[in-house]
């Protein structure tokens, strides 16, 4: 799978994020408040849950994941985030491919009451201050920028 990756990065064009599909964004909100909403319910600040799951997510996560492909962003992360990664990917793949797209190819009606509390979460007032100190840049790597970590470099590559 991470192959398609691969060729797909090899002629995209810099400036090209090719279609937006309103079905995969959904997915992937729904995964960032699965964590805001782990992170709240064990405590964490408001501070730490915007800028773990979603201020690193669009600085740093998906410009490298757009850069090198999944799979290498793992590979070079922190122990504890690829750790975590690993852990947990597992657990969204079994959610998401058995549970959340079953539902919606059998035509299960939404619940509406999901829809209300991710309208009305607090979660959004911390991301508008946020929004509001962010300076205003736009974020990007190159796909030929050297970020292995020293301790995974093999000698004679990069």
């Amino acid at each position: 799978m991470w192959k398609v990756g691969e060729r797909v990065r090899a002629v995209r064009q810099p400036d090209d994020f090719g279609p937006m599909y309103p079905f995969t964004a959904g997915v992937y909100i729904a995964l960032m408040m699965a964590q805001i909403e782990i992170l709240r319910k064990k405590g964490h600040s408001y501070t730490e849950i915007v800028n773990e799951s979603v201020i690193e997510s669009v600085d740093s996560l998906n410009p490298f994941m757009r850069a090198r492909g999944l799979s290498f962003m793992v590979d070079n992360a922190s122990t504890t985030a690829r750790l975590g990664s690993r852990k947990w990917a597992p657990r969204f793949d079994y959610i998401l491919t058995q549970q959340a797209y079953v539902a919606v190819d059998n035509g299960t009606l939404l619940n509406q009451d999901l829809i209300s509390s991710f309208l009305s979460d607090p979660v959004h007032g911390a991301l508008q201050v946020c929004s509001e100190l962010r300076p205003p840049v736009d974020i990007s790597i190159t796909a030929d920028a050297d970020f292995v970590r020293p301790e995974l470099r093999q000698s004679g590559s990069n």
